[in-house]
């Protein structure tokens, strides 16, 4: 592991003269923050819907059905931006006057997106227009197999598409070739909510709203700015500011009664929200609905209109979320297993990537397996389970370096037919095949990793912020930084300092609390999560401060992410 300090742009000192605090300029400016301007997240500032190409067309589709009464129909993805997507979409249409209702695809059953298996089974709810959020670009045969039974499809998705789209359908998607709309990282749940802003102004300027209230579509920002964490899509400036509104709500208690449960079953407050606990807590536990069973209980969940109907529904989210901890930790031991022994270090080891598979691992958690196991040897990673009728379904995450959508449809060029299915971004996708064809895929994919991956890029690094100055560590920087939207693209700051280590005792059974003293003699508390074994008298670490509240007390604690002896 090498520990490399962020550069920080000269532009930290104009944040700073514009009343930034000095650490948060610096995080700021190492970000690509260059005025304090862009840190405005006022909903004003987004850009307008008309950016997005094919949403004219698409809004005044939507517009038509409401007016007709006709009956519309949302298509659904299993994850947490697909469920939050369709909340969104049930909740705003229904409040602009829509007939509207539902249908989720059962991974295990029908994999993913808009096939004509899923169209013959929407064609019994007699829907005139179907809505796909979160899935679409791909559907080709989907499409067609509604077009030739009457019923009109908008796709409203955000994955990159193929080299032809689907025909015919309407579409709005910020990556379809000719669409100009500045954010390329919105989730699939943005999409959803721009369409429903579209869809209100062109009811408005048929006068809909003039015997009655405007709907206030704000009240979804809660839900977008779930999906939007929970997909870990790039918090560009557009989606830190949906993120922010909707942390916004959650902390002023206005979030949707099915979020609000969430946050209760898992114990966390919802006055001091964060966008770790709509990527960690609330997210896991909406997306355990998918992995283990059935998305509908979760996008119920977030469609139900008191806290009493939602906190049954998060008490069962929260049941699942259990089950897929320990088929995760279990087939996470399986994997360790099979790599034992492998160093995975730049130059020494042969393998650029890693794919696995085993018989008896569970479908709905591969992508879960892949990320941890990304995360711990920094290799493009594909994790396979059993997709019946002699198939194999992967979800892989991927490093800085490594396009994996890319890098499977260059595999699938290369080797035509190979991969059945396939679909994703630069850092997640996923792919299915015959079982007896993955050793040559297996191959087909290392010799890409190897041809697109340095030695540099496959060393595995730690970012920091660089050490914090006297009097910089302190409650008011946790506080600030805990109020701050951080993710991907735009990674939570930790910083790096020498401290000695006075005392340490095991609590929980496998974390070591931590009396750490600084340079100039200062103790501060510190927490090191699974890890037992006593630690030298010094280290150097990097660590995140936090914020430990505990019988009525506020308190500094440093979260260590890495230790070495100094």
């Amino acid at each position: 592991m090498e520990i490399v300090r962020r550069t920080v742009p000269a532009a930290a000192e104009a944040l700073a003269a514009a009343g930034i605090h000095p650490v948060l300029a610096r995080v700021f400016a190492a970000r690509g923050v260059t005025t304090a301007d862009e840190l405005d997240a006022d909903l004003a500032r987004l850009p307008p819907f008309t950016a997005l190409k094919g949403i004219d067309a698409a809004s005044a589709r939507l517009a038509d059905a409401i007016e007709r009464g006709e009956k519309l129909l949302i298509v659904a993805d299993y994850d947490a931006d697909g469920a939050t997507a369709c909340a969104v979409g049930l909740r705003g249409l229904r409040a602009l006057g829509a007939s509207v209702d539902f249908i989720v695809p059962n991974r295990f059953e029908y994999g993913y997106g808009l096939t004509p298996e899923i169209v013959a089974q929407a064609a019994t709810r007699s829907p005139r227009v179907i809505v796909t959020v979160d899935n679409g670009i791909a559907s080709h045969d989907g499409v067609a197999a509604a077009a030739a039974l009457g019923i009109d499809v908008l796709i409203t998705d955000h994955h990159l598409p193929a080299a032809t789209l689907p025909e015919p359908a309407l579409i709005v998607n910020p990556n379809q070739p000719g669409c100009d709309f500045p954010s390329k990282h919105l989730a699939g749940v943005g999409v959803m909510f721009y369409v429903l802003l579209a869809t209100r102004a062109v009811l408005r300027s048929r006068g809909a709203f003039a015997s009655r209230a405007e709907p206030n579509l704000g009240t979804l920002l809660d839900l977008v700015a779930l999906g939007t964490v929970a997909d870990v899509v790039r918090l560009d400036r557009v989606n830190r500011t949906l993120v922010a509104q909707g942390l916004a709500r959650i902390r002023a208690g206005r979030a949707q009664p099915g979020l609000a449960a969430l946050f209760s079953v898992a114990g966390r407050d919802p006055r001091r929200a964060t966008a770790y606990d709509l990527g960690f807590v609330a997210g896991p536990r909406l997306n355990a609905a998918g992995r283990m069973a059935d998305m509908s209980i979760g996008i119920r969940c977030l469609v139900a209109e008191t806290g009493v109907a939602a906190l049954p529904l998060a008490v069962e989210l929260d049941r699942f979320n259990r089950d897929r901890r320990e088929i995760e930790a279990a087939m996470q031991e399986d994997a360790l297993k099979a790599l034992a022994g492998r160093t995975f270090d730049a130059g020494t080891d042969d393998a650029c990537s890693l794919c696995l598979f085993d018989a008896g691992w569970h479908q709905g958690v591969v992508g879960i397996v892949a990320s941890r196991l990304k995360d711990r040897y920094h290799r493009p990673t594909i994790v396979f389970a059993p997709g019946g009728d002699g198939e194999i379904k992967g979800s892989g995450r991927s490093i800085p370096g490594f396009h994996l959508r890319d890098a499977l449809d260059l595999v699938d060029k290369r080797a035509p037919g190979l991969i059945a299915k396939f679909g994703g971004h630069a850092y997640a996708a996923g792919l299915s095949l015959a079982a007896a064809d993955l050793p040559r895929f297996a191959v087909l994919f290392e010799a890409l990793a190897r041809e697109q991956l340095t030695a540099a890029e496959l060393q595995r690094t730690m970012e920091t912020d660089g050490e914090l100055g006297p009097g910089e560590l302190d409650v008011a920087l946790a506080e600030a930084l805990r109020t701050e939207v951080w993710g991907q693209g735009f990674p939570a700051p930790q910083f790096e300092g020498r401290f000695e280590v006075a005392d340490q005792r095991t609590v929980g059974g496998k974390h070591a609390k931590l009396t750490l003293i600084r340079e100039g003699g200062r103790r501060i508390g510190a927490i090191l999560f699974n890890h037992v074994d006593p630690l030298p008298p010094t280290i150097r670490a990097v660590y995140r401060p936090e914020i430990n509240e505990w019988n009525g007390n506020t308190m500094l604690e440093l979260v260590i992410q890495h230790w070495e002896a100094a």
